[in-house]
């Protein structure tokens, strides 16, 4: 997991073959103006999730992990928290992983919470279980979905 603003996000784009895209995309285009729903970048291989959505707490959020993407999440209005926990130490799977929704949810407790407010993104590896929507009220994200390597290869 990396927590960082976007401003510092040239740090990372030897991490990832397609992170210099999705980089750009978060600072040249106007992400926060775009309607809530799915952008596409790059067919499968990245498109962007724009979310408007009510914070859950951190009660109400679950933690999750993806198989074939990993998530560069960006707030852009609120204030986000995000649970994290590594993958291979989490214990209670809420039910299978769905393939078609690269998505596999977890009834474990985060181990670490981090604020994400706006300006600041966060990056979840399929490494990395994490539990979005920890804040409360109403909050606004960017998540570029990106094709994992080994997905690419």
């Amino acid at each position: 997991m990396i927590l960082d603003t976007l401003a510092r996000s040239g740090r990372y784009l030897a991490l990832h073959p397609a992170f210099a895209r999705a980089f750009e995309v978060l600072t040249t285009r106007n992400v926060a103006a775009l309607e809530a729903g799915r952008h596409e970048i790059d067919g499968d291989r990245m498109y962007m999730s724009i979310d408007h959505r009510e914070g859950l707490g951190r009660e109400g959020a679950r933690l999750e992990a993806h198989r074939r993407y990993l998530d560069i999440q960006l707030t852009l209005e609120g204030c986000e928290e995000i649970g994290w926990m590594p993958l291979d130490e989490c214990r209670q799977a809420a039910g299978a992983f769905d393939r078609t929704k690269d998505l596999q949810l977890f009834s474990d407790s985060p181990r670490a919470w981090v604020a994400v407010p706006p300006g600041h993104f966060t990056i979840f590896f399929p490494e990395d279980a994490h539990a979005p929507l920890g804040g409360r009220g109403r909050l606004k994200k960017a998540i570029v979905k990106v094709a994992s390597t080994e997905v690419l290869r």
